[in-house]
């Protein structure tokens, strides 16, 4: 009992006031977020609220300060957060709460230096911070009921009853002296205030509050740190038996590589003949269907090669080390990473005779990282490095890829393709989807304007025509009124915006005019 007494003062002067400066951060942050978010539109203000996130993490953590090269976090975060100017999207979105989680880590002393060891504390950290409020919640109350819970209420309460009270009294000697305090302060109606409660906005509050106070108090799972100093530096790899020396030892590694390069030359071979070479295909057989059937298969196909050479040319093992096996896998993963570059000139052939869609741009960014995740085991067979290694330049590249694809305006992109190469335009391929065209949003407008404009002169009164011009300037209207307020700008809307008041309104096709405003 003496030795709790002793260690009370201790805890009710850094356990105690740390939580409510933190409750007491969240709180404010929650109300920021109800100003910025409860029934409004989405835009800057998610980069204003992750900057404010930031400033609050800073202040919980003041002794990090003092790190000469802290700099480098801030600029470091500023550059994740761009993508939250340039367009809020989910990936931005992820991005951001990533930066903000590793910056949090950072400042909290808690982050790793390998990106494989970051990513495996992004994910923890992601996972468990739903909970974090509720568990840390409980712990202050198993604490308060070890040191006395009566005093660290006490603690608790005592720390805000001098700040409010003079608060209040200047507050009051304020209204007195000047006349629009008075004001103000008339205008106060608790009865309203208390009706304008609303279980949607509590809930919200609640929400915003357990979101952020993972990042005020950054934990990861203690059952994770306690897992993690339990492995060994350097696990023992249990000895081969005779069955798995005869599977996958040399001499069966060996004639599976000679086996895997000449099926993949095979396949290599017949690609240049038929899809490069202009070799007429079998009758009933087209270059788009023969380019579409193998896109996805050829990218399986060389998942499973880069797996096959992880597992059997593992770092230190003697066939990674064998002078005629690492010729032939260096011959393999070449040959790979031309059947995926085979795959996207495959996938662009495709789309040359049809349209462009976002799931095959997604597949062209998928098969790119497949190529260099294949580049990067040849590096790391020829430099000898670890798994670790090969895990981390992957996750380098993964990210580096999706940050920049948050600059990218895929549907703008998706709608010029799609009209240039439209059989309205050219002549050839087929019909523009005016529905999914529409479905691309706002970022299809000037594309869509640049169709009306070359139909309108050639089929004049085209009651379909008619409909999606009438749709097109409908949907602009809706746009503009979106994004009449502060909340809802983007570095991208303002861009389009510009560009759709230098274009003007699109033309009808019935009338052979543009359309008048207010009509």
């Amino acid at each position: 009992m003496t030795a709790i007494t002793m260690l009370a003062p201790t805890l009710k002067t850094s356990f105690t006031p740390s939580y409510c400066r933190r409750v007491g951060a969240g709180v404010l942050l929650a109300a920021l977020a109800d100003f910025l978010f409860y029934g409004q539109p989405v835009g800057i203000t998610v980069f204003i609220f992750a900057v404010l996130l930031a400033a609050a993490v800073v202040a919980m953590h003041p002794a990090a300060l003092s790190n000469g090269r802290i700099w480098l976090k801030h600029v470091a975060l500023f550059a994740a957060l761009l993508p939250t100017i340039e367009n809020v999207s989910l990936l931005s979105v992820v991005v951001a709460v990533a930066a903000l989680a590793m910056f949090a880590l950072s400042f909290a002393g808690r982050l790793r230096s390998a990106p494989a060891r970051i990513a495996r504390q992004l994910w923890l950290f992601l996972l468990s911070a739903p909970f974090r409020f509720a568990f840390d919640f409980f712990r202050w109350r198993k604490a308060a009921r070890e040191l006395g819970q009566q005093r660290i209420r006490l603690a608790a309460i005592a720390v805000w009853v001098m700040p409010l009270t003079l608060g209040l009294v200047f507050l009051a000697l304020f209204g007195a002296a000047n006349p629009i305090i008075e004001h103000w302060l008339s205008l106060i109606d608790l009865y309203a205030l208390i009706e304008k409660i609303e279980i949607a906005r509590l809930a919200f509050w609640l929400i915003v509050l357990a979101g952020v106070w993972a990042f005020l108090r950054p934990r990861l799972p203690r059952f994770a740190a306690h897992r993690w100093r339990a492995l060994p530096a350097t696990p023992a790899r249990p000895a081969k038996t005779a069955v798995e020396d005869i599977l996958f030892g040399k001499g069966a590694i060996l004639r599976a590589l000679v086996v895997f390069n000449a099926l993949f030359a095979l396949q290599t071979g017949l690609d240049a003949t038929y899809l490069w070479g202009g070799v007429a295909l079998p009758d009933g057989m087209t270059y788009a269907a023969y380019a579409h059937r193998g896109a996805y298969p050829l990218i399986v196909t060389a998942l499973l090669a880069a797996g096959f050479v992880l597992v059997a040319l593992r770092s230190g093992s003697e066939t990674s080390k064998d002078p005629l096996i690492r010729p032939l896998v260096y011959l393999w993963v070449a040959q790979n990473i031309v059947l995926v570059v085979s795959s996207m000139l495959r996938l662009d052939l495709y789309i040359d005779v049809y349209a462009l869609t976002y799931l095959r741009i997604a597949a062209f960014i998928w098969m790119g990282l497949v190529a260099a995740g294949l580049a990067l085991i040849i590096a790391r067979i020829a430099l000898a490095k670890s798994g670790e290694w090969l895990l981390s330049a992957n996750l380098l590249t993964l990210s580096v890829t999706l940050y920049a694809c948050c600059f990218v305006n895929f549907a703008a992109l998706i709608a010029d393709f799609n009209v240039n190469h439209s059989l309205e335009m050219t002549g050839k391929g087929v019909s523009l989807d005016t529905l999914y065209l529409q479905d691309l949003g706002p970022s299809g407008f000037p594309a869509l304007d640049r169709y009306l404009d070359h139909r309108r002169s050639s089929v004049n009164g085209d009651i379909a025509l008619q409909y999606l011009a009438a749709a097109r300037r409908e949907n602009e209207s809706w746009y503009r009124v979106t994004l009449n307020h502060w909340r809802a700008w983007s570095f991208r809307d303002w861009r389009l915006l510009r560009t759709l008041d230098k274009r003007g309104l699109p033309a009808n096709p019935a009338v052979n005019q543009p359309y008048a405003p207010g009509h």
